[in-house]
């Protein structure tokens, strides 16, 4: 029962969006309320922060993901593009590179 229970809340945490202090809280509270021993609590606490920290990685992952797909759709440039482009015209400037149109 544990088990199952335990799994549920694991896989809860990647769905809710709740700050890393309440899923301690809520861990704290269940972890009472079911009295599990020091040693279980701490582990069952360790585990869910841990699945916890793995969800907001992956959340952000996919919202970078998505502003990069909807930053293209709107034929906007990105920071890196622009920090790109700005190194090219220094090595330009810098005489590195050709300039089109001359006869180097």
């Amino acid at each position: 029962m544990f088990d199952i229970l335990k799994k549920s809340m694991l896989t809860g945490i990647g769905m809710a969006l709740k700050t890393r202090d309440e899923v301690e809280e809520l861990a704290k509270d269940w972890a009472g309320k079911q009295k599990l021993s020091e040693d279980e609590g701490r582990k069952f606490m360790e585990e869910l922060l841990k699945k916890y920290d793995s969800s907001v990685d992956k959340l952000e992952d996919k919202v970078e993901e998505t502003v990069k797909k909807v930053l293209k759709k709107m034929n906007l440039v990105t920071q890196e593009e622009v920090d790109e482009l700005k190194k090219e015209i220094g090595r330009l400037k810098a005489g590195s590179l050709p300039v089109e149109g001359t006869k180097e």
